[in-house]
C-alpha cells in the first residue's frame, strides 16, 4: 500500500467509508492512481477522477453526507488548485459585467432543452418548497406561491425578479397576481425561452437581457431567486445598492440563495470549474453586511432540507431524461451532472450548506406579511 492510499483510506475511515467496502456509501476504485491524484488535487481531483471513471459509488449523495459530517469536505478544499484560485479571487472582480456573461455561457447556456427535459412545467431550477407534498411539481408550485404571499403581491403591483431563469416565476406572478413584471436576466437562451412564454400567454411580463448593475426603474417588489450566488463578493454591496436605488419606498425585496455556513471567498474547486464558474456561496454574515444601512432584514427562512429534497428529484428526473440527451453530450457529462446533484443533496442533508430566503425592506417601512406558511 502506497503513503497517498494509507492516508485516503485512513481519512474515509474517519467517515465510515471504506474502499471496496459492502456498503452503498463505499467507493469503489478502478485506478489505483486515484489515491495520489486526490491526496495533491483534493477536491478537484475527486471530481475529475469521478468523471473519468476513476472510482464509482452506488449512493453518491449519502457518501458526501458522510464527508460533510467527518468535516473531510474542508479537507479537500486545501489544495494548491484552491490557493491559487483565491489568490486570483482577491486580486480580480471576476464576477465583473464582462465575466458575468462567461457564467451564462458555460452552464446556463448549454442549451434550454437539456434543462427543461427534467426541470417542473414551471421551469424552476431552484430549491422546491416541499410542505406537505414529495412531488417535485407540486413543491415547485408551493415555492413559487410562498414567494408570492411573503411579498405580498398585489394587482397594479410591479414587481422586478432579477436573474429571471427560464421566466417561471415571472409569468406564475404575472397570471396569479395581476401584476406587471420585469424580468433580468444575462442568459441570452434562458432570456429569449422567458419571452417567448410569456408572449405567447399573453402575460404582462417584460423579459430584458441586461446586467442587474446597469438596472433602472422603480419596482412595488422586487425579488431574486438563485442568482445572488453568481454575485461574488467584491459585488455584494453592489447588488444590494442597485436593489435599494430600484425599490420604491415601502417595498420589500425578497432573497432567496444557497449560503455556506462560514464566511469565505469562492466556493468548491470543483463545482467552480466544472458547474458555475465564478461562482461564491455568500453566508449569511456577508449578506448581513452588505445590506446594512440600505435594508431591514425583516425574515430569515431557511429552507436547506428542502434543497436535498429537490436535488434528488432532480437526479432521478435527470437519468429518466438522459437517454434523449446521449447523443449531444458524452458520458463524462452524465457523470458530472450525478457527481454535482448527488454531492450538493448530501451537503445539505449533512447541512453543510443552507438555503435562505430573506425578506427586507428599506429603513422605516412598515412591517410586511413576510413570514407565511
Amino acid at each position: 500500500m502506497s503513503r497517498a492510499e494509507r492516508i485516503i483510506t485512513s481519512l474515509l475511515a474517519q467517515a465510515g467509508i471504506t474502499v471496496n467496502g459492502p456498503n452503498p456509501f463505499d467507493i469503489r476504485v478502478h485506478d489505483p492512481d486515484l489515491y495520489s491524484r486526490v491526496l495533491r488535487d483534493k477536491s478537484l481531483g475527486l471530481g475529475e477522477a469521478y468523471m473519468e471513471g476513476w472510482w464509482d459509488c452506488e449512493c453518491l449523495d449519502e457518501l458526501f453526507r458522510r464527508l460533510c459530517l467527518a468535516e473531510l469536505d474542508v479537507w479537500a478544499q486545501k489544495s494548491l488548485p484552491l490557493l491559487i484560485d483565491l489568490f486570483f479571487e482577491r486580486l480580480f472582480n471576476r464576477q465583473s459585467r464582462g465575466r458575468s456573461k462567461g457564467v451564462a455561457r458555460r452552464h446556463y447556456d448549454l442549451g434550454n432543452d437539456m434543462f427543461l427535459s427534467w426541470l417542473d412545467p414551471n421551469n424552476q431550477y431552484s430549491c422546491a418548497y416541499f410542505s406537505g407534498t414529495g412531488d417535485l411539481e407540486t413543491a415547485q408550485r408551493h415555492k413559487l406561491d410562498l414567494i408570492r404571499r411573503k411579498l405580498d403581491i398585489r394587482p397594479g403591483d410591479a414587481v422586478l425578479d432579477i436573474g429571471c431563469g427560464w421566466g417561471g416565476l415571472s409569468a406564475y406572478l404575472a397570471e396569479h397576481c395581476g401584476c406587471t413584471v420585469t424580468g433580468v436576466n444575462i442568459s441570452h437562451e434562458q432570456a429569449a425561452h422567458a419571452k417567448a412564454c410569456a408572449t405567447a400567454r399573453g402575460l404582462a411580463v417584460e423579459i430584458v437581457e441586461r446586467d442587474y448593475r446597469d438596472m433602472r426603474g422603480h419596482f412595488d417588489k422586487i425579488v431574486s431567486v438563485g442568482m445572488f450566488e453568481h454575485v461574488g463578493q467584491k459585488n455584494h454591496r453592489d447588488f444590494m445598492q442597485a436593489v435599494n436605488r430600484c425599490l420604491r419606498d415601502g417595498g420589500t425585496f425578497l432573497l432567496h440563495t444557497i449560503a455556506a455556513n462560514v464566511s469565505a471567498v469562492g466556493c468548491d474547486p470543483w463545482i467552480r470549474k466544472y458547474i458555475f464558474p465564478g461562482g461564491a456561496l455568500p453566508s449569511l454574515a456577508q449578506i448581513a453586511r452588505a445590506a446594512e444601512g440600505l435594508f431591514v432584514v425583516e425574515d430569515a427562512h431557511n429552507l436547506a432540507p428542502h434543497y436535498d429534497k429537490t436535488l434528488m428529484a432532480w437526479h432521478e428526473r435527470f437519468q429518466a431524461a438522459w437517454p434523449g440527451l446521449r447523443q449531444r453530450f458524452p458520458e463524462s457529462f452524465r457523470r458530472m451532472w450525478d457527481y454535482y446533484l448527488l454531492s450538493c443533496a448530501g451537503a445539505f442533508r449533512a447541512r453543510a450548506l443552507q438555503l435562505w430566503q430573506l425578506v427586507m425592506t428599506k429603513p422605516g417601512t412598515p412591517q410586511p406579511p413576510c413570514r407565511a406558511g
